[in-house]
């Protein structure tokens, strides 16, 4: 895929207008990097001017405080802040809400203060202005799908509205969990959880969320989080229905619609 790096385009003299954010899960889980290729694909698509820091980017440090690492988060942070200062970025979208929710309200205080917008967001405002067109009939026209709200996203930033706008302009039927909004189940990976073992209980989280998930008929599982759709996917596998129902990322399901 031809994606611009920051470090090239200063060397031509150009600046994009948006940076992406790619974040960890988005670089090296394999899972995730059909999420980035396929928002990358939107952007290029749509024609947005855009740029990734590539090598010269690192974890935000989000895993380490919610872990209780302070002094590791703050190294990190500054590190990438003196990146990000030093190419005078303004513009951040990013496909993880972990990333999104660090760079939005916690940065700030180090020295970093950009307006981050989460890629959810972005497509409904590229939806709304026209630009991304959508195939008619596309492969989700009248299937069931079922949105579960990430915790960084909803709850922490009270974003509801924009996943599910996008969602619905692919003519599909969107049905909710019991549990949703600002009542959403966490997936079971926030709050670091992701890299620890599960702690004693009658049942996993994920286990829990996914049962709500199947108990709605969904044919697909939207999720606008890597960190979601891999707890997702686990509790798919584990109740055996992975040959009937998809979890997939709203940049996904937009990228195989487009017209």
């Amino acid at each position: 895929m031809n994606v611009p790096s920051m470090a090239e385009m200063m060397a031509n003299g150009e600046s994009p207008d948006i940076l992406f954010w790619v974040g960890c899960a988005g670089s090296f889980d394999q899972r995730a990097q059909r999420i980035t290729k396929a928002f990358a694909t939107i952007l290029n698509k749509v024609g947005v001017k855009y740029a990734i820091l590539g090598k010269e980017e690192a974890c935000t440090g989000d895993p380490a405080r919610r872990a209780g690492n302070e002094f590791l988060f703050q190294m990190m942070a500054y590190q990438n802040i003196q990146v990000l200062n030093g190419y005078g970025i303004k513009k951040i979208v990013t496909t993880c809400p972990h990333c999104f929710n660090t760079l939005k309200n916690e940065y700030p205080e180090l020295g970093g203060t950009y307006e981050v917008i989460h890629h959810t967001t972005l497509l409904q405002q590229l939806i709304d202005e026209g630009r991304i067109k959508l195939k008619e009939g596309g492969d989700f026209k009248g299937k069931r799908i079922s949105y579960h709200d990430s915790c960084y996203l909803g709850r922490a930033n009270d974003i509801y509205e924009a996943p599910r706008k996008v969602l619905e302009a692919l003519d599909a039927e969107l049905v909710e969990m019991k549990r949703c909004r600002t009542n959403g189940l966490c997936c079971g990976a926030g709050g670091a959880q992701m890299f620890k073992e599960d702690e004693p209980g009658s049942k996993r989280i994920n286990i829990e969320r996914t049962d709500e998930a199947l108990q709605t008929g969904a044919k697909v599982i939207a999720s606008a989080c890597p960190f979601c759709n891999t707890m997702m996917t686990d509790g798919v596998k584990n109740r055996e229905k992975e040959h009937e129902v998809q979890v997939l990322d709203v940049a996904e399901m937009i990228a195989a619609s487009l017209a």
